[in-house]
């Protein structure tokens, strides 16, 4: 159903026309024109064309901000410089650059959809029929280059020095294949610049029969020329020889002193980066060297963990009295030895363990009764002891907050790899089989992706805004792009886009990253709409 609708705005009403349907049940708006102001619309009527025929609306900021970062890096001339001569007229640098444009920007589309539909073609001249072939040339030398090439870039733009962690990032991605009962799991290596956690190397690796940490620790270092840091967490610290600079985590059940610590004895470690974050700056035996370690509690990771324990003991608790229910109604008639393998597999998890005590009377099966009660004194000692900490170990005399987004590295490129690999790796329909060589492709596009928006981070980060990835690359999309079509008056018909308003964030994210249109945009007329009435 189509209506006009007119918004009021500074006195003036501009009008639109609105076409809405049921989309699942619900009335929705699902298509807007713009058609001017009531005079307008009069000199439209009477052969004035000024009005225009259709209006479309895509996103702009975070294309546009990915580009202009991949212009900072001068990507496309570095890999082309990278992989040597081509004879093809698109390049490998201009394929490589639109692959990393699209999974930074769109990774749970198709890029042939992307493509048509948004705004990248406005920056981008590329054949896109013939991309997937392009980067079949990719060989494992090329790739090998290009990293080098990419992470050259990055030192020159940082110019902060070649100092680096090595992270493993083992959950990084899961390979669908046509056969349903099979998949391919791949961790991830990485060398990563110490300000801003950049990648600039890789080390792609399935995850059955993946090497010992040990031996992968030591092939991150050996990427990358200048002081490396490994990063290592509580399930990896056994294996190590910590012969060389290091920050990590340590298993809090084997420092019970430190957590028993009272709070007063922490202090607030950054609060404009690090709400709510306190440490303990100290020294402990850790395998048998005295070493510096902090003693870190975050109120966030606190109330996550108590939310988490909550719902894990209701559940226990839930289950427990479903038992107790069968067995009191004889529709459970195990023996004891079945009872208590019941009840340990309801308990199972540390913390329940902790707080829990059940207890059975009776000895025959349809006799058998069971009881339990909640330890209160144990589930105040998770919350004082346990909840929202963590014990780092480093032999660097760096500030706590240098050690702590050290350590952290690893979290935000995790949850970065999670949102580009997650609805990709699927593969196009009809899925394909993975074979190394797509996966090693598609493990430098998404490293790739990683570098261009973590390096948008570490900018946006400088600039006292501390965002996510997925936060900054969501906040840029927010500003949006409105392409006016007016009809034809004997030649081609004229064009005009239009940025939508912008937040004060979003304003200063176009500031940092010196947004701009593309060639042919043009400056709005006054005739138009102002921004909030869009």
């Amino acid at each position: 159903m189509a209506s006009v609708i007119g918004k009021k705005v500074g006195g003036r009403t501009y009008y639109y026309l609105v076409t809405s349907a049921r989309v699942d049940g619900e009335p929705r708006v699902v298509s807007q024109r713009y058609l001017g102001t009531a005079e307008e619309i009069g000199r439209a009527m009477e052969g004035d064309v000024s009005a225009p025929g259709e209006a479309r609306h895509r996103t702009f900021g975070d294309v546009a901000a990915v580009w202009a970062t991949l212009r900072r890096l001068d990507f496309v001339r570095r890999v082309d410089d990278a992989v040597g001569a081509q004879r093809a007229a698109t390049t490998l640098g201009t394929h490589l650059a639109l692959a990393v444009l699209h999974r930074a920007t769109a990774p749970d589309t198709e890029l042939a959809a992307w493509w048509e539909d948004g705004v990248a073609r406005e920056f981008l001249k590329a054949d896109l029929p013939n991309h997937w072939r392009a980067l079949q040339r990719l060989t494992p030398e090329r790739i090998a280059r290009i990293e080098a090439a990419v992470a050259d870039a990055v030192l020159s733009w940082l110019g902060t020095g070649n100092a680096a962690l090595a992270v493993d990032v083992p959950q990084f991605a899961t390979f669908s294949t046509a056969d349903p009962c099979h998949c391919e799991l791949a961790g991830l290596g990485l060398v990563v610049t110490k300000d801003g956690a950049i990648p600039l190397a890789s080390h792609a690796y399935p995850r059955e029969g993946a090497p010992p940490f040990a031996a992968l620790a030591d092939d991150l270092r050996d990427r990358h020329p200048g002081e490396v840091t490994l990063i290592f967490t509580a399930g990896q610290a056994a294996q190590l020889d910590l012969g060389r600079h290091f920050v990590g985590a340590l298993p809090l059940s084997e420092y019970p002193d430190l957590l028993a610590k009272p709070a007063s004895a922490r202090k607030p470690v950054d609060p404009e980066r690090f709400a709510g974050l306190t440490a303990f700056d100290t020294r402990a035996v850790v395998a048998g060297v005295r070493r510096r370690v902090l003693l870190t509690h975050s109120e966030t990771l606190h109330n996550a963990q108590a939310r988490a324990f909550g719902e894990e003991l209701g559940t226990a608790t839930r289950e427990l009295a479903g038992l107790d229910a069968a067995l009191a109604s004889g529709t459970y008639r195990g023996d004891r030895g079945q009872v208590n393998a019941e009840i340990a597999r309801i308990t199972r998890g540390r913390r329940v363990e902790r707080v829990l005590s059940p207890s059975l009377a009776g000895t025959r099966p349809g006799e058998i009764r069971l009881t339990w009660k909640v330890d209160d004194t144990a589930v105040s000692r998770l919350h004082d002891e346990f909840f929202g900490k963590q014990v780092l170990v480093t032999d660097h005399d760096w500030p706590v907050s240098e050690v702590v987004t050290a350590y952290r590295a690893r979290t935000h490129l995790d949850s970065t790899f999670r949102w580009l690999t997650g609805p990709a790796v699927a593969g196009p329909a009809p899925r394909w089989d993975w074979t190394p060589h797509r996966i090693a492709v598609h493990t430098l596009v998404t490293v790739l992706a990683s570098t261009v928006t973590h390096l948008m981070r570490r900018e946006a980060d400088r600039a006292g805004m501390n965002l996510s990835v997925r936060e900054l690359m969501d906040s840029l999309a927010g500003i949006g792009e409105t392409v006016l079509r007016y009809p034809s008056t004997g030649g081609r018909p004229r064009t005009r886009r239009l940025l939508t308003e912008r937040n004060p964030e979003q304003q200063a994210l176009f500031d940092l990253f010196a947004l701009s249109s593309p060639d042919g945009y043009e400056a709005p007329r006054s005739s138009g709409p102002p921004a909030s009435a869009r």
